[in-house]
């Protein structure tokens, strides 16, 4: 017993310490702190979240002291003082309870109209302090892709991630003139996502994620049991899209130097604590779901991608050594590696016909011209 209420106490003094943080969290650069920190650890619940970043803001990847050597081959450094977070440790207890039919769901009765009862194992959630230690606190083997590809001045990448938005979007994403500052808007789900033309890839990015998680969160609300439904007011609704937009750029490295939460001390005062921490837990559950979303789709985009490059035309001039006769091939659905991998592979017999050689190999093969060709047009092959 007296180690179960030593875990109390140290779960009670870490939630202390998070009720705290909380109050003061809500001011600008404190603010943009633990959204960085966020964009980090979006798998991570809002209470983790805020005490990494409380405890160390610059956290890239942490894990528990065996977990380093077990799964990355990296030791924690002597000294270093470890990251204390809440882990679930729920627990299971045996209760009475009345037994309930599962046609009906009204208690069972006896002979004697009592109620029957059973017994019953129910889980008890519960949660424990654990240690964690940043990647910079260890050393050892490199961590193969810790971090993020950043789009700002890659034109492809940028138009991938557009692309990857606009697929885990819920409404589809179109661009029109607007004037004024107005940059983008979300009404309602029968209507696509506007996107003012003309503006700066990072800015269209930024506005595209914005409108997106309005859309998300619309579409979110609009499931909910209208009876037991909370609506949000559209101030709250604002904050939560902006530090969506801010998590899921930095995440990917879309500049976000301009973004200003200043107003956040002023739209958290006054409310209660649950309502906090209901817009924290939105933002990140939103934010992380997007994040996995884009990623997904940016790998499938890749995937396409090689896939239409596999299949690309390359134009292949075939001649014998004195060059007396050749063939003009067209060949399809190989990359070029293999074709002339396949080409260095080639024995005399093959040499006798590169096309039919090709074909047998999988590829496409459509002759353009030979020694015999006087005048090619390529359009009508």
């Amino acid at each position: 017993m007296a180690d179960a209420r030593t875990e109390k106490q140290k779960v009670k003094e870490i939630t202390d310490r998070l009720e705290e943080g909380l109050k003061e969290l809500f001011e600008g650069e404190k603010y943009k702190s633990y959204l960085n920190t966020m964009s980090k650890f979006h798998n991570y619940s809002a209470n983790n979240i805020q005490l990494i970043e409380m405890q160390c803001p610059d956290a890239t990847y942490v894990a528990g002291y065996k977990a380093w050597q077990r799964n990355f081959e990296r030791h924690v450094n002597k000294g270093e003082r470890g990251i204390r977070i809440l882990a679930p440790a729920p627990y299971k207890i045996k209760e009475e309870q009345e037994k309930i039919d599962p046609v009906t769901n009204e208690p069972v009765l006896d002979r004697d109209g009592m109620p029957v009862m059973e017994e019953v194992e129910i889980k008890i959630p519960a949660f424990r302090v654990v240690t964690v230690f940043d990647y910079s606190q260890t050393d050892g083997k490199e961590l193969p892709g810790l971090g993020v590809n950043e789009l700002h001045g890659d034109v492809e990448r940028y138009r991938d991630f557009m692309e990857a938005l606009e697929r885990v979007s819920p409404v589809p994403i179109r661009y029109e003139e607007m004037e004024g500052d107005r940059k983008g808007y979300f009404i309602d789900l029968s209507r696509p996502i506007a996107i003012k033309e003309g503006m700066s890839e990072a800015q269209t990015a930024k506005t595209g994620v914005h409108e997106v998680a309005h859309a998300k969160l619309h579409a979110r609300e609009a499931e909910q049991d209208t009876e037991k439904a909370v609506y949000k007011d559209r101030e709250t609704k604002e904050v939560e899209a902006e530090s969506i937009a801010y998590t899921v750029c930095q995440h990917f490295g879309i500049d976000t130097s301009d973004y200003s939460f200043g107003y956040i001390a002023g739209w958290s005062s006054g409310k209660e604590m649950p309502e906090l921490k209901s817009s924290l837990d939105t933002i990140r559950r939103t934010s992380s779901e997007l994040i996995k979303g884009i990623e997904a789709q940016l790998l499938e985009i890749e995937k396409e991608r090689a896939a239409e490059q596999s299949q690309e035309d390359i134009i292949l001039l075939v001649s014998n050594t004195d060059r007396s006769e050749y063939d003009l091939l067209n060949v399809k659905g190989m990359e070029r590696t293999e074709i002339f991998n396949l080409l260095s592979a080639m024995k005399d017999d093959d040499r006798q016909n590169v096309e039919a050689y090709l074909e047998r190999a999988g590829a496409w093969v459509t002759l353009l011209a030979n020694e015999r060709s006087e005048e090619v047009d390529i359009n009508n092959h």
